[in-house]
């Protein structure tokens, strides 16, 4: 475990851990034992037959194999694999929309980059309060399924309301509010089951893995969106129609193949009995949780929106409007390939460094983008961009979740989320005030000097946490 600090006595942290005994170490009395002394018994077994056989070394390996096997499975649970699978369906019609927005809103509404700035604030800040509800609720009644279930459909139905807000900018506003509603409800009770369905040591490369496959959606959705606007000639309402089919299909996957109590681990004896607003408050006293929960905020508040990425590149290298949907896609590929070695690597070196070296990403996306090196440009920013998600977006979460207790974990998970998207809606709103008013190089000027200074602060706020097993 990561912690450096001595663990006072703490009504918090004496709560169950589901399956980590109090020092943070893996019960292995439960799962994680049986399966090791299976792996022992194959190797026993295989080491006897192999004396017998004149020393034959296939006895040795097929212990070996077992053991391989057995971490395979602790990490790769139905539940990962089921959720991951919902995340690429949910994603590819999240990403149709996200796609298309900043050409329909800029070049379709003749929005100005005041005007979009205060509708994408809206898109990455409206979910915020609604993942503290979330994420308590499903810890309070045990039901993180039910929860995140609904936030999945909500987002599902208001696909739908793009069709009935027209041309409308402020039932747009309202449709986009509830969409990333329903992305608040449903996020840190998703987390917190992939957290509680596999143990500790593993929590890096299983979110790696869930944001891999959640990638492959967000790779999938522009494409599916250009060739849908490509097949009806711009058809924007095609669009939203063929994204709420899909999201549909993600949602009858949660129901049919995610179970609540995954492994033993994620329904614990009297569950919810523990999770008062006492608790939740006492999560944020001075320790690990605090410093992580802190130290996201400012590096999220000078990290500029994905749909502003867009049209800096529009604007900076004169591409195409049409272009704008495809852009996604390379920061999408950048992202799938190394979102599980940025798991794995989170595992290895800690948590917190590749945190850190994520937003060093964003930081260098902006240099190279002030920097203006052509068509170099393009093709650097948005690896660099797919990277950074690699390295920060399902990293934080294992950074943070071993530092909460079972109970708590959806709770603590929103609480770390919200601080981000409270801070990335500022971020929209003054990075597009700071456009209009003085110009886009003041503008990204001054985020990249915000980033970097977040970054100092991050860097001594994380020290000793995340820093290996």
């Amino acid at each position: 475990m990561y912690l450096s600090e001595s663990r006072r006595a703490d009504p918090v942290r004496d709560l169950p851990l589901d399956g980590l005994d109090p020092d943070g170490t893996r019960d292995r009395t439960g799962d994680g034992a049986e399966a090791d002394a299976d792996a022992g018994e194959g190797a026993g077994e295989g080491a006897g037959e192999g004396a017998r056989d004149g020393g034959d070394a296939a006895g040795p390996a097929r212990g070996q194999d077992a053991a391989v096997g057995g971490r395979v499975r602790r990490v790769f649970t139905g539940n990962v694999l089921a959720l991951g699978m919902v995340s690429l369906l949910t994603d590819v019609s999240s990403e149709m929309v996200t796609a298309v927005l900043p050409l329909y809103l800029v070049f379709n509404l003749g929005l100005s980059a005041l005007e979009f700035g205060l509708l994408d604030g809206v898109y990455t800040g409206a979910s915020a309060v609604l993942r503290l509800v979330g994420g308590h609720v499903a810890d309070r009644f045990s039901r993180r399924k039910l929860v995140a279930g609904f936030g999945y459909g909500l987002s599902a139905v208001c696909k739908l309301g793009f069709l009935a807000a027209g041309r409308s900018v402020p039932m747009i506003g309202v449709m986009i509010g509830a969409d990333r509603a329903g992305k608040g409800l449903r996020t840190a009770p998703r987390d917190a089951m992939i957290s509680l369905s596999v143990p500790a040591e593993a929590q890096g490369r299983a979110f790696g893995f869930h944001r891999a496959l959640d990638t492959v959606g967000a790779m999938l959705g522009p494409f599916a969106a250009f060739g849908v606007l490509t097949l009806t000639a711009n058809a924007f309402d095609a669009v939203f129609v063929v994204s709420f089919c899909v999201a549909v299909l993600g949602v009858l996957v949660l129901a049919l193949f995610v179970r609540e109590g995954s492994g033993g681990s994620v329904r614990t004896a009297g569950a919810g009995s523990g999770v008062s607003f006492g608790a939740v408050a006492g999560l944020l006293r001075p320790g690990p949780f605090r410093r992580v929960a802190l130290a996201v905020v400012p590096l999220s508040l000078a990290t500029v929106s994905d749909g502003f990425l867009y049209l800096l590149l529009q604007r900076t290298l004169d591409l195409p409007a049409g272009w704008l949907p495809l852009l996604p896609v390379a920061v999408s590929v950048a992202f799938l390939a190394a979102a599980v070695p940025c798991g794995w690597l989170a595992d290895r070196v800690g948590r917190s460094r590749v945190v850190l070296g994520g937003y060093l990403a964003i930081l260098a996306c902006y240099a190279v983008l002030m920097a203006d090196l052509g068509t170099v440009t393009l093709v650097v920013v948005l690896l660099l961009r797919g990277l950074a998600y690699a390295a920060t977006d399902g990293v934080i979460s294992a950074l943070a979740g071993p530092l909460l207790p079972g109970p708590l974990r959806a709770t603590g998970l929103a609480v770390v989320q919200t601080g981000q998207a409270l801070a990335a809606m500022v971020a929209s709103w003054a990075f597009g005030a700071l456009w209009t008013l003085a110009g886009l190089t003041v503008a990204l000027v001054a985020a990249a000097v915000l980033l970097l200074a977040a970054l100092v602060a991050a860097a001594f706020a994380l020290r000793g946490v995340g820093q290996g097993e």
